[in-house]
C-alpha cells in the first residue's frame, strides 16, 4: 500500500495521470503494456488489483503497483478500468461504487455488459466508457472501439482516445457496433491465425521448411495489411493489382473462390457477432 494522500485526485494531463486496473488478465495486460511502452502513462501510477498474485506478479515485474483491494484502485486512481470477468462484475461494481466519485473515468473493458447497465449499477452521472480492444494492443498494433455513456463528454472521449492509441487503431463507434468488432477483430485475429497456418502449409507441401514458411507467411499478411491502411484504397483494387492476365494469383484466386472462402469468412463475423450478442442477453 501507498501512505494516503501520496497519489494525487484529479488530472487530466496523462504524466499526472493515475490509471486503476480492476482485473489484471491478459486484456488488462495487454492495454497496459501498449501504455507503458508508449511512455503515455509511468508504471508507478498504475495500480492493478486481482484475488490472487497469479497475474499480479507479472504486473510487479512491469514496476506497477499492485494490490488485492478493489477499492483501494479506485480511492488511488482518476482512471479506472473494469477488466473482470463478465459473472464477477455488479459484484464488484457494488463493492466500488460507494467509493466512485464524479473525478473518476470509468473505462469497462467487460465483454457483454452494456453502458445501460454500467451505469445504472454506478452512482448517477458517473462518466462511464465502454471498449473493446483486441490481443494485438499487446504489441500496439491493437484494433479497438469505444463509446461514451450519458456523463461522459468530449475531454473524457478524447483523453481515452489519445491513450489508447499507443496500443493500435482506435475509434469512437455507436455501442452497437461493439458486438460486431467482437466478430470482426476480437475474434477476427484466430480467422487470420488460421489462415497464417494454412499458408504456410501450402508452402511446406511444396516443400519449403516450417519455420521459413510461417515467417513469410506473417510478413505476407503485415505487408497486405500495411499496404491496405496506408493507401486508404478497397482491397478488391489493391487485388486486382496482383493478378497479372493469365498468372500464378488468378489461378490461386479460383481454388479459393471454389471454396467459398469469402462467404465463409462473412458467416464467421456473423457466427462470433451473434455469440457476442447473446452472451450480453444472458
Amino acid at each position: 500500500g501507498v501512505a494516503p494522500g501520496a497519489w494525487p485526485r484529479v488530472a487530466m494531463e496523462t504524466s499526472e495521470l493515475w490509471v486503476g486496473f480492476v482485473g489484471a488478465g491478459r486484456m488488462a495486460g495487454g492495454l497496459v503494456r501498449g501504455l507503458l511502452q508508449a511512455g503515455k502513462v509511468p508504471a508507478s501510477n498504475v495500480l492493478a488489483s486481482a484475488p490472487s498474485d497469479r497475474n499480479l506478479d507479472a504486473w510487479r515485474k512491469w514496476g506497477c503497483r499492485t494490490t488485492h483491494c478493489n477499492l483501494e484502485v479506485v480511492h488511488r486512481s482518476t482512471l479506472v478500468f473494469l477488466a473482470t470477468k463478465p459473472h464477477i462484475l455488479p459484484c464488484v461494481l457494488e463493492e466500488i461504487r460507494p467509493a466512485v466519485g464524479p473525478h473518476h473515468i470509468v473505462v469497462s473493458l467487460v465483454a457483454g455488459v452494456t453502458i445501460q447497465t454500467l451505469q445504472r449499477l454506478l452512482p448517477p452521472r458517473t462518466k462511464v466508457l465502454r471498449i473493446m480492444p483486441n490481443l494485438p494492443c499487446v504489441v500496439q498494433a491493437g484494433a479497438m472501439v469505444f463509446s461514451r455513456g450519458s456523463s461522459a463528454g468530449d475531454e473524457e472521449a478524447a483523453l481515452l482516445k489519445s491513450l489508447l492509441s499507443s496500443c493500435g487503431l482506435c475509434e469512437e463507434v455507436p455501442e452497437s457496433y461493439i458486438d460486431i468488432h467482437t466478430g470482426l477483430s476480437g475474434s477476427g485475429v484466430a480467422y487470420v491465425y488460421l489462415f497464417a497456418e494454412a499458408l504456410a502449409e501450402g508452402a511446406v507441401k511444396m516443400g519449403m521448411p516450417g519455420a521459413l514458411a510461417s515467417r513469410i507467411a506473417a510478413q505476407t499478411l503485415l505487408g497486405a495489411a500495411k499496404m491496405l491502411l496506408e493507401t486508404g484504397e478497397h482491397p478488391a483494387k489493391l487485388r486486382g493489382d496482383v493478378c497479372t492476365p493469365g498468372g500464378t494469383t488468378i489461378y490461386a484466386l479460383h481454388q479459393l473462390e471454389k471454396g467459398a472462402l469469402r462467404a465463409t469468412v462473412m458467416d464467421a463475423v456473423e457466427a462470433a457477432t451473434n455469440r457476442a450478442c447473446d452472451m450480453a442477453k444472458d
